[in-house]
């Protein structure tokens, strides 16, 4: 009898911990998946060389723009005194490099340098009303006509890199802004979901192409030739969300055309991999899985700039 009661207390009490057990883990929260997995490799077989800020012939102004951020515009020399000005406005990163590389194009630009936080969601939405893009452009007129001479747009480049893809194909989205815009720089930053969420390709997964059909029919305006269009990809895997080469495989379906394999060196030490031509269209596909990979984009920007500016 003694037997069987400690057994009958024993089992009471495994009962009771495994209880408490599973309370406590049904009150600890789940941490959230991370939003991306970053490639843990580091690269040390090419360069990475950076560009430095250095002192630009222009004036540097600023103001309050989407989002309630600072949008700082540059004005070339060479734009002080013109009736129309070229505008090129690029999306992340630090307003010194896209400046620089507007200075270097030459001509009469005008840069403004629009940098909205972390993720390309904070940019689309920042655009997702055509207001915004409309009241950008008056504020940016405004800011190029102080220097005292009143002056107007011309032609319109658009720059995303990264995460300021959100804000490039919002902007396309609304059918008056795309007739407004001349050209488009997408510096390894076409991304997309998966469908379903953060399931990759490999395990079944999809694109989510609502957020890359912008940039589909963008690439067949500058097939035709109506438009300039240029895009740089590396060979990171984000892993939760689509990957910029995942992304232009699914244009190239989308437009008919297949890459054509290279082998070269691009700016900065870049290992370019293969290319892609049709009209004003190109797709350059570059080396590299690391994070000093990605921003050899950004710091290839003057090259990359000056090509999409070419007439």
């Amino acid at each position: 009898m003694r037997s069987r009661l400690l057994v009958a207390i024993s089992l009471a009490l495994a009962c009771r911990v495994h209880v408490a057990s599973a309370l406590t883990r049904a009150q600890t929260p789940t941490p959230p998946a991370a939003p991306q997995n970053p490639s843990p490799m580091v690269e040390e077989t090419r360069a990475h060389e950076r560009l430095t800020p250095r002192e630009l012939d222009g004036v540097t102004r600023s103001f309050v723009g989407p989002a309630e951020k600072q949008v700082e515009v540059f004005v070339s020399g060479a734009a002080h005194s013109r009736d129309v000005v070229d505008l090129v406005i690029h999306f992340h990163g630090a307003a010194w490099l896209p400046e620089q590389a507007v200075a270097q194009a030459g001509g009469h630009l005008v840069a403004a340098v629009v940098n909205l936080g972390t993720g390309s969601g904070a940019y689309h939405r920042a655009f997702a009303d055509p207001v915004a893009f409309d009241s950008l452009l008056a504020s940016i007129t405004r800011e190029v006509s102080a220097n005292g001479k009143a002056a107007r747009l011309g032609r319109v480049t658009l720059v995303g890199f990264s995460a300021g893809h959100g804000a490039v194909r919002a902007i396309l989205r609304e059918p008056r802004h795309f007739a407004r815009v001349d050209a488009v720089l997408l510096l390894d930053g076409m991304h997309t979901s998966y469908i379903p969420e953060g399931t990759v390709l490999a395990a079944g997964g999809t694109l989510d192409t609502t957020n890359i059909i912008a940039f589909a029919d963008f690439a067949r305006a500058a097939v035709r030739g109506e438009k300039r269009f240029v895009v740089t990809h590396s060979e990171i895997f984000p892993g939760t969300f689509a990957s910029t080469t995942e992304t232009a495989d699914w244009l190239l379906r989308a437009l008919g055309l297949r890459r054509t394999p290279v082998l070269r060196w691009g700016p900065r030490g870049m290992q370019q991999l293969s290319e892609v031509r049709s009209g004003r269209f190109e797709l350059l596909g570059f080396a590299g899985n690391s994070a000093p990979d990605h921003i050899d984009h950004l710091h290839a920007m003057p090259e990359l700039l000056a090509r999409v500016l070419e007439r």
